[in-house]
């Protein structure tokens, strides 16, 4: 990876698993990630490319053919996939949803009604006082996209502070027809578990990530400096719990080989039992969180396809 990637900002401690001889764990050890991704998978990839690039006016941060990486926010990215090609099928239960936090959530609802984008309900009413207010449309394939504003209030007491800090990236897609001035500052990835107590310890202790809100049965944990991981109580949210599930979470980070090292030491049951080095534009490796979803820590390289992929990586981290 390019030289000024090589140390960027560390997010996270994580606590190795393994313990001393007194019974207490080893010192903690920072481990990074400069960014949070999601992998979809569709049946008509052209169809959903431009539905996120013309429609919600995101820029293509790498495009692989078969997958497209968009920038969503600073550090968060959403990547498309010919469901052909990937690790899912687009046959596989979309046990997943996306916030896409902006601060022109009434002008989003405006605009995409216009649209004739599909409304998972026909009203969208703000609650005076509410924490989070918002409202949920489909993407092309049906995955589920929801608009949300995080609100002043006790349960975002840590969370609106780094919202706070977030620019807001508007859109940029070269064909956009989003009016001026709507835009993302951070992206929330719902995951619907049965076990949330379980996957709080899970997300805490052996991913290391920082719990900012909780909603009671749903949680929000920093990843990167806009991408946050959701837990959801599945008996309460969008979805219910499935085994199989058309998504990969994705986290990108400049330490893969130790991440590796962490991962296969126990944090993760393993897909991959080394790290993919065939690829010349990255190299990877996927494990699974205790309920079944892919868990993929990703590093790319210096190469012709990457280069404004790791440009706004490089951005980001200034």
């Amino acid at each position: 990876m390019k030289k000024t990637l090589a140390i960027l900002f560390t997010l996270m401690t994580i606590g190795c698993r393994n313990e001393g001889d007194n019974g207490t764990p080893h010192e903690m050890i920072p481990l990074e990630i400069v960014g949070s991704n999601a992998f979809w998978y569709y049946n008509d990839l052209d169809a959903a490319t431009d539905f996120y690039t013309k429609t919600l006016g995101l820029k293509i941060a790498a495009d692989y053919g078969y997958a497209k990486i968009l920038q969503v926010a600073g550090s968060s990215y959403l990547t498309l996939v010919d469901g052909t090609m990937g690790m899912h099928t687009p046959d596989e239960p979309k046990t997943v949803a996306l916030a896409l936090v902006t601060d022109q959530l009434d002008e989003w609802w405006d605009y995409l009604n216009l649209q004739g984008v599909e409304m998972r309900s026909d009203e969208y009413s703000p609650t005076e006082n509410s924490a989070h207010d918002g409202f949920v449309a489909y993407d092309p394939e049906g995955y589920y996209l929801e608009f949300e504003r995080f609100n002043p209030h006790p349960e975002n007491e840590r969370f609106i502070p780094i919202l706070d800090r977030a620019k807001t990236v508007f859109a940029q897609g070269a064909d956009s027809e989003v009016p001026p001035g709507l835009g993302f500052k951070a992206t929330v990835l719902w995951l619907y578990y049965r076990d949330l107590p379980g996957m709080e310890a899970f997300w805490e202790n052996e991913i290391g990530l920082d719990m900012v809100a909780d909603q009671g049965w749903a949680k929000v944990y920093q990843a990167s400096s806009t991408g946050f991981i959701g837990p959801v109580d599945e008996t309460l949210g969008m979805h219910s719990y499935t085994d199989q599930k058309a998504v990969n979470i994705s986290f990108l980070t400049t330490q893969l080989d130790e991440w590796f090292e962490h991962a296969r030491a126990g944090s993760l049951e393993m897909r991959s039992q080394s790290i993919e080095e065939e690829n010349p534009r990255y190299r990877a490796f996927v494990g699974y969180d205790p309920e079944g979803y892919y868990l993929e820590f990703d590093s790319f390289l210096p190469h012709e396809d990457n280069e404004e992929l790791l440009r706004i990586i490089d951005q980001d981290s200034n």
